[in-house]
């Protein structure tokens, strides 16, 4: 467990107990006084825009150096030379864009407990240097745990689209919220 929520303040604050730190609690303010959606919130068929973010070059061959470090991702001249045409970026640092934007769309303003993992992954076309991709999360299903009241599960796609709209990945996936005091 990542934190647990204590009580829920005026204004979109509330007191989440960290583990490792007996005592010590933090006052979470989301969202500049916005309230925090809590699991409760959240309905299926919902669908969320995250935002945009613009690949930049040098960053795309700073990324695949050091963490995926194939050629067409990382020298011009052999990506030219690929089935790619050119220089591509990582689908490491694809996703790594999209949970940037999957979290400043929606997890800072939620009382997320993290997740156990996707359950699905595709690169669907290549993304290249000046490529904007933006985010789109859709709630597929929102299911009370069965073991923890005071938890819920939501199932969700994510899907980044290209400056021409086309998709480029998609994922599938669950996250844990916590429910609202007092609703359960």
């Amino acid at each position: 467990m990542l934190g647990r929520i204590l009580s829920a303040g005026p204004e979109g604050t509330c007191k989440i107990r960290w583990p490792g730190r007996p005592g010590r609690r933090r006052t979470d303010r989301r969202g500049g006084g916005d309230r925090l959606r809590y699991w409760d919130d959240m309905k299926a068929g919902e669908v969320f825009e995250l935002g945009s973010h613009t690949m930049d070059k040098e960053r795309m061959l700073s990324f695949a150096r050091e963490f995926d470090p194939q050629p067409f991702h990382t020298d011009e001249e052999a990506a030219k030379a690929s089935i790619w045409g050119g220089l591509i970026a990582s689908g490491w640092h694809t996703g790594s864009t999209l949970m940037r934007l999957f979290y400043d769309g929606f997890l800072k303003d939620a009382a997320s407990l993290g997740s156990p993992g996707i359950d699905d992954l595709r690169w669907v076309k290549p993304v290249r240097p000046g490529d904007t991709l933006t985010g789109r999360l859709t709630i597929v299903e929102v299911t009370p745990s069965r073991s923890r009241p005071d938890r819920g599960i939501i199932r969700s796609t994510m899907e980044l689209r290209n400056q021409r709209d086309e998709v480029v990945m998609t994922t599938s996936g669950v996250n844990f919220f916590s429910r609202r005091p007092g609703s359960r």
